[in-house]
């Protein structure tokens, strides 16, 4: 669709909220073309990357991947689609605006409070072509520390630099372990399996918290437990289910690549 209109997606696996939530679009927002209505995080996740809407809105409890899955997988291969998290639950906001979010709608939608997230959305979305492209991502990045000091959260003062050292435990041993010297990090419940090529340690911060912190560039989920080193990465073998086999350049184990994730690697 090249008629000039702002486009948007939205995914919710609960048919009630996810028709209220159109019909509140509808009202809220007339000028908004939806190119989808998915059910699930896989598919919207596919309909993102194939048609890159100008703004999505996203349950982040969904079968398959979640709303903050996609998020990052978003964020990870720059697309520039604006991202709103709808959820009825609140403890998911900072971890939101950590994947990127620019804001962050409790269920039910109240009419009131949906206005306002619309309006926030159409300064990034229908100013002309040329001042939207000079926007700088500081203003984006003042919206979002908005929205956390609004959810009584901490507010950010400028966006976190990617980690360049962990301290990982091994042990009654703490090590202090270049992030470029890392293979793979994974996730053991409330703890994180740190990977390099001669060793293991464990890294007392949630893999979720974490992947925030990491050069995209460098470092790519390839599972919603896994984040591995591209550099460190041999071979990627596309399994008939759909998931990926990842083998590694100096460890003998392999890695699972979930189905979701292998769009990441196609043009690899």
């Amino acid at each position: 669709m090249n008629d000039g209109r702002v486009r948007g997606l939205v995914a919710d696996d609960e048919r009630i909220f996810r028709d209220a939530l159109v019909e509140a679009l509808a009202k809220a927002w007339p000028s908004l073309a939806l190119i989808g209505v998915c059910e699930d995080g896989n598919s919207a996740l596919e309909a993102l990357i194939e048609h890159e809407p100008d703004v999505a809105f996203l349950d982040v409890r969904m079968p398959g991947l979640s709303g903050l899955d996609v998020a990052e997988i978003c964020a990870a291969k720059k697309l520039r689609t604006h991202i709103v998290m709808v959820t009825a639950y609140d403890q998911y906001a900072i971890e939101a605006f950590e994947r990127g979010a620019i804001d962050y709608l409790l269920k039910p939608v109240a009419d009131e409070r949906l206005a306002i997230c619309v309006d926030r959305l159409q300064r990034f979305t229908e100013r002309p072509p040329l001042e939207r492209a000079g926007s700088s991502e500081t203003s984006a990045f003042e919206a979002v520390a908005r929205n956390l000091e609004a959810l009584g959260g901490e507010p950010l003062n400028k966006p976190l630099e990617p980690l360049h050292w962990i301290t990982a435990s091994n042990g009654r041993e703490t090590r202090l372990i270049a992030i470029d010297d890392v293979v793979y990090f994974q996730s053991d419940h409330k703890y994180t399996l740190v990977v390099t090529e001669h060793s293991q340690s464990l890294l007392r911060t949630p893999i979720s918290e974490l992947s925030a912190r990491l050069d995209p560039a460098k470092f790519r989920r390839i599972h919603r437990s896994t984040a591995v080193n591209l550099s460190a990465v041999a071979s990627i073998v596309r399994e008939p289910s759909g998931r990926g086999i990842l083998r590694l350049k100096n460890r003998p184990e392999t890695l699972v690549v979930s189905a979701a994730y292998m769009l990441l690697f196609r043009n690899m």
